[in-house]
């Protein structure tokens, strides 16, 4: 019998962006429900980054299900 896989709640793939310009990635953190697509990504990198981001860091927090899409080519 086929193991039936458990949907993952929505979330977000957190990268950083360093400075010889490559990506690194900080985490994935479940989407924070109720808030604007703005909001929920600041919260996000927030989440991510224990609360540490700093101004001119360069963020980014990528939909886990567009992060999966993205790998299948």
């Amino acid at each position: 019998m086929a193991e039936t896989k458990q949907p993952t709640p929505p979330g977000f793939v957190v990268l950083r962006q360093s400075e010889d310009g490559r990506w690194e990635l900080i985490g994935e953190v479940d989407r924070q429900p109720g808030l604007p697509a703005r909001a929920a990504r600041t919260r996000a990198i927030l989440q991510a980054t224990e609360g540490k981001a700093q101004k001119g860091d360069i963020y980014a927090a990528v939909l886990r299900s567009e992060w999966r899409i993205a790998q299948d080519w």
